[in-house]
């Protein structure tokens, strides 16, 4: 929760977008990366609690704010009331989709002085990132690579910027046409756009790609490791236990 006044001045659709991106950012970590500490602190035994994505890409999970009206849009509330009621993974599948409500909600209300067009280009940019439910579901999945060697591709599932053989597989006519549409694929996680001079890894149970940086994965780490998880399919596989 902010204390600040986020109405007073004018923000420019950039300010607004980074302001989404990094909220969006700490939310996804949440549920993610940091799904176990996110779960601890949304004890069923205490008040209702929600979870705040912050401008700083972090997150947190507190009380709702006691203004009325609150300073900006509040998320969805008592979240921790459904956590031991529910299966883990649609519990936090549903905190998921009303966080992306909320980080519209959000976005909005500081664009409330935005002209038209502005409005426009603002919901554009939002809808290139993936929403937080597609990142935890595993909707956001990238293109089938047919080319790729099976046998490099079981080994470790790395991409490197030292082997383009596992970005550019034998093109064919049929490969060509989604070259374009390529170009845009995205890391599983932050949703960044793929870029062959950073260090990629594929979680061998969704096939989502994620930036190293995002899953905290170096090259080195990522040799020693023979079959990956990304942080969403390793909270499933403990949820079901």
């Amino acid at each position: 929760m902010e204390s600040d006044s986020v109405t007073s001045s004018r923000r420019t659709v950039e300010e607004i977008f980074k302001d989404f991106s990094a909220r969006r950012s700490g939310i996804v970590r949440a549920l993610t990366q940091d799904v176990g500490d996110f779960y601890m602190k949304c004890d069923p035994d205490k008040d209702n609690l929600c979870l705040y994505g912050l401008p700083n890409d972090s997150w947190e999970v507190n009380l709702p704010a006691e203004e009325v009206p609150p300073e900006i849009p509040e998320p969805a509330l008592g979240i921790n009331f459904a956590r031991d009621g529910m299966n883990r993974r649609d519990w936090l599948s549903l905190i998921a989709v009303h966080s992306d409500s909320w980080l519209l909600s959000v976005a909005f209300y500081l664009g409330a002085r935005l002209n038209r067009n502005d409005r426009k280009r603002l919901f554009t940019m939002i809808n290139e990132v993936p929403t937080v439910y597609e990142v935890l579901s595993g909707k956001v999945q990238m293109k089938d690579r047919s080319g790729i060697d099976s046998a490099s591709k079981s080994r470790n599932s790395v991409k490197r910027s030292s082997e383009p053989q596992a970005r550019n597989p034998a093109k064919n006519e049929a490969y060509d046409d989604e070259d374009e549409e390529e170009e845009r694929e995205t890391c599983g996680l932050c949703g960044g756009n793929y870029n062959a001079n950073e260090f990629w890894i594929m979680c061998d149970a969704c096939e989502r790609w994620f930036h190293g940086k995002c899953v905290k994965i170096t090259p080195a780490k990522a040799d020693s490791i023979k079959h990956y998880k990304c942080p969403s399919c390793s909270s499933s596989k403990k949820g079901r236990t």
